[in-house]
């Protein structure tokens, strides 16, 4: 894996030889610029989702022939269905998880698509409280704070994703409206930070047309 660095004319690619170091100091740097904090256990379980969900056969598990994107509703549906707690829990584990990569990875790709990413935001965040409030014994019963606090503060931490993957990323000139879209429906202090740096003062707006 690789990093983009485009700070001169032309970008110049860092190769990463330790995804869990990367994902951990990014996700520290992105955490400490929108002052934000997150609870150690917290911190430990994002990064290691980020450096697992980066591989292939983790993130396109459940990815049917045709589909490009895991369908959190058919998840959703599975773990309405489960027969037992544990796998209703690991449905559901695995609905926030995916939620939470996808929403801050992969925000740009949703554009003109019926679901967004305050979607995948909303279905995280409401994945994770169930798991939160759900009753987990044995070593599973620390997850509960961890569900908790990515409930609380899915935002955020999809801020904080998606900074890291920025790092990669030359923005152009036709990702102004996309950025502003991504600002007005989420909220995203990332959104409007880097709306900010392209020379744009994002201003509150309806989406709707007349």
């Amino acid at each position: 894996m690789g990093t983009a660095d485009h700070g001169g004319a032309g970008g110049k690619v860092t190769p990463v030889s330790n995804l869990v170091e990367f994902f951990r100091d990014g996700l520290a740097k992105a955490l400490a610029r929108q002052h934000v904090s997150l609870g150690e256990h917290t911190s430990h379980y994002v990064v290691s989702l980020l450096a697992l969900y980066a591989r292939t056969e983790v993130f396109h598990r459940d990815l049917r022939p045709g589909q490009r994107w895991v369908s959190l509703s058919e998840l959703l549906a599975r773990a309405s269905a489960a027969t037992t707690c544990a796998e209703r829990e690991a449905l559901l584990q695995r609905l926030g998880d995916l939620s939470l990569f996808v929403a801050g990875f992969f925000a740009h790709g949703f554009e003109r698509r019926l679901v967004d990413v305050d979607y995948h935001i909303a279905m995280g965040g409401r994945a994770y409280g169930t798991l939160a409030a759900a009753p987990i014994n044995g070593p599973r019963r620390m997850l509960c704070g961890v569900f908790d606090e990515l409930a609380r503060k899915i935002q955020p931490v999809v801020d904080a994703i998606g900074e890291i993957g920025d790092a990669a990323r030359v923005w152009a000139p036709n990702d102004v409206l996309r950025l502003y879209e991504l600002w007005l429906k989420t909220g995203s202090h990332r959104a409007h930070g880097v709306l900010r740096r392209l020379g744009v003062a994002p201003v509150q707006a309806s989406l709707q047309l007349n």
